[in-house]
């Protein structure tokens, strides 16, 4: 028989209210809105010698500090084919064909991902948070579970596992 063993934090304090827009269909562009993002993560592995996976606190903590990150900001997508951001200044000039955007850069995440979807969000979290915990913990866990939801019943989810 094998053990595994699952933590899972999920919060009310996880949440990040962003705004946003995204390229969709291969060439249309929705317009500018935002949403009361929440993030929900879940770590898999062993139990180590205090009888844990990881500490739900830790985890919470460093979750946390990436969440704030995107909170009350622009999230803007660096790799978009189709949408051009450029910092000018203290600005960032945003252009989808002949649509036009100028953001103060204080207000603005320049994410490097391709959009600003649940999917990716949820891949950039959990990127983010597996580096984090290696660089403060030394931690590795054999699976990170990341969740985005966007709005209720709405969610995406991405799973890193260790190679």
């Amino acid at each position: 028989m094998t053990e595994r063993f699952k933590v899972r934090v999920t919060k009310d304090h996880l949440v990040f209210c962003s705004g946003h827009f995204i390229s969709y269909e291969g060439d249309r562009c929705e317009r500018l809105h935002g949403h009361n993002y929440r993030a929900t993560v879940e770590v898999e592995g062993s139990l180590d010698v205090n009888c844990y996976v990881f500490d739900f606190i830790a985890l919470k903590h460093r979750t946390k500090a990436i969440t704030d990150e995107l909170d009350h900001y622009m999230m803007l997508p660096t790799r978009n084919r189709l949408i051009k951001v450029e910092p000018v200044g203290d600005s960032v000039h945003v252009q989808y064909r002949q649509r036009r955007w100028a953001f103060p850069r204080g207000d603005c995440v320049l994410l490097p991902i391709e959009n600003t979807t649940a999917e990716l969000l949820a891949r950039y979290i959990a990127e983010r948070l597996r580096a984090d915990l290696e660089k403060h913990y030394q931690y590795r866990p054999e699976v990170l579970r990341v969740e985005v939801e966007e709005n209720y019943g709405q969610s995406a989810t991405c799973e890193l596992r260790a190679e």
